[in-house]
């Protein structure tokens, strides 16, 4: 019933919507801007070099990479509660790329969400944020892809229910929530957070999973970067708040996290955020994290989006003071399988017996009772774009059944995060 409500809902502001989409159809800048770059901007080699930086900066990759697929030619889908969207193919292929698209067509793509023949395109494409983007860094972008190898490929039609399928009605959508011009520094701030702050509200478009959403699909500003949701995986509070967010966390740790992917006593990522990791953020010069880190430290604290409960004061980031053993606690089907298939790696006290990426102690996915995180990754495994082996967790969704895994869920809650675990086998299910 609350789906239902919620749906229903959610046609109702697309009709109000559209009903500003049809009043501005005509005054929606579809039209084709100027473009040129800055005296500033660089030429030759050295533009498309800020384009490579740029590209991977935006993670483009990730998102126009379907799983064992080529780079960069599209096909990834995107699961919403209305249907699947699927990324397109952005080499220079001409028929199925956007080797024939236009410096002005690429520019209004990126900040208008406009496409070549002037359809309104998803906000799954995070233009929301690349709106914030300089003429010259989308000019760079443009002129680096081009300079990819042309892939013909063809990803499959967007797949989603009526009126969602309607791309008229994202007019008056873009009217209401795209950013009306380009990001703008700060006078009062220092340049090293000026540039945290457009690599992580623009480039790295940290909000599109960070901050959560509203009915329409549209981020609350007023909640910028205290969490959200993705398919399923929490995106965690990155705000200074010290329960829920990164206000205990410290600089070191913060970089650490950013730049490798896991920090002592924090945990490792995984998911959508380790692809982003590995794909941009571990590629970025040591200055731009830092400068990331120094953005943060000024974000407004604020408490998670998301429904924190918690049986203790905080996250525990502590592991125990010495190893420890089966015999240390009662013993139940959730301890029989971590015994079986997870102590060897990642170890009694949480330490991770090979590898630091695999230490558990002080994650915050075992510190959440509902084990979203926890359970997914369970299923899910992790891994780097090349599967090393020794940094990749695998997929135990064919080795454990629903209930089995709800119960090793709880039972790593409960012996890592000191919490009462509440996954159930129906969570597991839906997680599949």
């Amino acid at each position: 019933m609350s789906r239902l409500k919620l749906y229903l809902g959610a046609i109702a502001c697309l009709i109000g919507v559209g009903a500003i989409g049809a009043a501005a159809f005509f005054f929606w800048p579809h039209r084709l801007p100027e473009v040129t770059g800055s005296e500033k901007q660089p030429h030759g080699a050295a533009l498309i070099e800020r384009g490579k930086y740029l590209t991977t900066a935006a993670d483009c990759e990730a998102c126009h990479t379907a799983p064992g697929g080529k780079a960069f030619v599209g096909g990834l889908g995107f699961k919403l509660p209305f249907g699947t969207l699927y990324s397109p193919n952005i080499t220079p292929d001409a028929e199925t790329g956007i080797g024939s698209w236009s410096d002005a067509e690429f520019v209004r793509a990126v900040r208008s969400g406009v496409g070549k023949h002037g359809e309104d395109l998803y906000p799954a494409f995070p233009y929301t944020s690349y709106a914030l983007l300089s003429t010259d860094d989308v000019l760079a972008i443009k002129a680096y892809l081009d300079t990819l190898a042309p892939v013909s490929h063809r990803p499959p039609e967007n797949d989603l229910m009526f009126p969602f399928n309607q791309r008229y009605v994202m007019r008056g959508w873009k009217l209401l929530f795209v950013p009306g011009s380009p990001f703008h520094p700060d006078e009062t701030k220092s340049e090293a957070v000026n540039n945290g702050a457009y690599l992580v509200e623009a480039l790295a478009h940290c909000g599109e999973c960070h901050t959560p959403r509203g009915i329409m699909f549209q981020r609350k500003q007023g909640q910028a970067l205290s969490g959200g949701e993705l398919e399923g995986w929490t995106a965690w509070n990155i705000t200074g708040d010290p329960k829920t967010g990164i206000g205990n966390w410290t600089d070191d740790e913060i970089a650490s996290y950013l730049s490798k992917g896991f920090a002592h006593g924090r945990g490792p990522a995984a998911g959508a955020m380790r692809q982003a990791i590995d794909l941009s953020l571990s590629r970025l010069p040591a200055s731009d994290i830092n400068d990331i880190v120094s953005y943060l430290r000024t974000v407004p604290s604020l408490p998670s989006s998301y429904e924190v409960k918690s049986q203790s004061a905080g996250l525990v980031f502590s592991k125990s003071s010495k190893a420890w053993s089966p015999e240390h606690n009662v013993g139940g089907l959730g301890q029989q399988i971590f015994e079986g298939a997870c102590a060897s790696c990642h170890g009694w006290d949480g330490n991770g017996q090979n590898s630091p990426r695999a230490a558990l102690a002080g994650s915050h996915s075992v510190n959440d009772v509902t084990g979203s995180n926890l359970v997914r990754v369970i299923l899910q495994g992790t891994a780097d774009d090349r599967g090393t082996a020794t940094s990749a967790m695998p997929s135990f969704a064919e080795a454990y059944s629903d209930t089995e895994i709800a119960a090793l869920s709880n039972y790593v809650i409960s012996h890592f995060g000191g919490k009462r675990g509440e996954v159930t086998p129906d969570d597991v299910g839906r997680a599949r």
